[in-house]
């Protein structure tokens, strides 16, 4: 077995599956060789033609397992675009959930720790990194931050923190003791109070550039009649508050 799954896709219908296995559907047998690679081709018994594909940020989200809500791929999006994580920066990420954003991160090249504290969303995250390929590169960590912070404040300092859990606050209060000067923290929430209170305890830290964004998106309607906005659908998915280590 390989630490990577590849997506085998025909048509509108797309498998997650391991080098090496073996999964019926009811377009036959897909017996995936050990050797696979992205851009290969893979026929079921039955002559079907599945392409191979190597699996990018959109398919971790559709395709991953989920113990709830993960962030949304365009709420990711801008914390990476605001904080500017990318390859050797060390991550703090906290509210593991399904590992949806410390997957990301782990494929853009930062090294991350992530605390998770229910024993079993964090097996299932575990499971996630090795299918999105980066438990080289992801520590999920079952336990409560706030009990090692003492810990982690003594350690190195990250270069980044991304925090997804109702206790960001008391995280950030000790933000300028985790955190290279420069770095940034980014809470996401979906609730204005969590909010609130993440930016409150920003500004009392000394953080600075505090900011909070509402994340909205429209999908666009287009038809012979006319062009608009979608009504279907959600738009609002959260609120993301960033802030700078100075």
């Amino acid at each position: 077995m390989t630490d990577t799954a590849y997506l085998l896709v025909h048509g509108d219908r797309e498998y997650l599956l391991e080098p090496g296995t073996e999964f019926g559907t009811d377009l036959g047998v897909l017996e995936v060789p050990a050797d696979v690679a992205g851009g290969d081709t893979v026929e079921t018994h039955l002559g079907t033609e599945f392409a191979v594909r190597e699996l990018r940020g959109p398919d971790l989200f559709a395709h991953l397992d989920r113990t709830g809500a993960p962030m949304m791929p365009r709420d990711i999006g801008l914390v990476m675009g605001l904080t500017g994580v990318g390859g050797g920066d060390r991550v703090l990420d906290v509210g593991t959930g399904s590992g949806i954003l410390a997957a990301f991160l782990g494929r853009a090249g930062a090294d991350v720790t992530s605390y998770e504290v229910d024993p079993e969303f964090a097996d299932v995250a575990r499971e996630n990194m090795r299918t999105a390929g980066v438990s080289d590169r992801v520590d999920v960590r079952t336990g409560d931050v706030t009990a090692a912070l003492e810990e982690l404040a003594g350690g190195e300092p990250f270069d980044v923190l991304t925090l997804d859990t109702g206790d960001a606050p008391a995280v950030v209060d000790r933000a300028t003791e985790l955190t290279v000067s420069g770095g940034f923290v980014a809470v996401y929430s979906p609730f204005v109070e969590g909010t609130r209170d993440a930016a409150m305890a920003a500004r009392d830290a000394g953080l600075t550039e505090v900011e909070t964004l509402e994340t909205i998106q429209r999908e666009m309607d287009f038809s012979e009649r006319g062009s608009r906005p979608s009504t279907a659908g959600v738009g609002h998915t959260g609120y993301l508050t960033v802030a700078r280590s100075p």
